[in-house]
């Protein structure tokens, strides 16, 4: 019986097929190659109603992505309602006022965000970096106006990408800096009240306290480009 039982268990394992391939050699081996298709960093673009339009919407208008810096809905006693905005021109940075009517479909513009380090500059080209590919990202100084005055080496900046382009930068809201240079006559002055010029290793000028010295870090708030505090 013993004899019976082992012969069967060998024909069936011989004879049933497995459900994973066999290979007992190379020669006519059909390989399977699994695919994997690009993750697509743009996904499809969205349609809006203006009236879901708020501060920092992302629309597309005259073939250029456009970010709502205000609005208002309005509902006259007469005529229509309408959406009052004021937006910025992602590409040149051009600031304007536009009114859609109530309840239109728009095209969300889609900007894609990427978080990459500055590594440093090469003539008048800023150089950033994706620390997990270790791509390089080479922005113009030219396209960057004046946010470049507080880039340091070594920062975390958000890179705007708008149909596989780099449209804009973002900095950190607030950036730590070393003051190398007070005005001479105000250096060491520690009174109380009033304010006096200094100079930051970028190169920017702010506003300190007159009991800020050279040598001395501070927040800076890069938004309105005023001094916060002393670190």
């Amino acid at each position: 019986m013993a004899a019976t039982w082992t012969s069967f268990v060998t024909s069936f394992c011989i004879s049933s097929p497995s459900n994973k391939p066999s290979y007992s050699s190379l020669s006519g081996l059909s390989f399977r190659r699994q695919t994997v298709l690009p993750t697509n960093r743009f996904p499809r673009i969205y349609a809006l109603s203006s009236n879901d339009i708020k501060v920092g919407t992302n629309i597309e208008v005259d073939s250029a992505p456009w970010r709502v810096l205000e609005f208002l809905h309005v509902k006259p006693g007469k005529g229509a309602a309408f959406v009052r905005t004021k937006i910025r021109n992602y590409v040149n940075g051009s600031t304007v006022e536009r009114t859609f009517r109530a309840g239109i479909t728009m095209e969300e513009a889609n900007v894609f965000k990427e978080t990459k380090q500055f590594t440093y500059k090469d003539g008048s080209q800023f150089v950033f970096m994706d620390l997990s590919s270790y791509e390089e990202t080479r922005l113009n100084e030219a396209d960057m106006g004046d946010k470049t005055k507080w880039l340091k080496e070594g920062m975390d900046c958000n890179l705007l990408y708008w149909k596989d382009k780099v449209i804009d930068f973002e900095l950190p809201i607030t950036v730590q800096l070393k003051i190398v240079d007070v005005d001479p006559g105000l250096r060491g002055d520690t009174a109380q009240g009033g304010t006096k010029p200094a100079t930051l290793e970028t190169g920017a000028v702010v506003n300190v306290p007159l009991f800020v010295n050279v040598g001395e870090d501070i927040m800076v708030d890069t938004r309105t480009g005023t001094y916060m505090s002393r670190v």
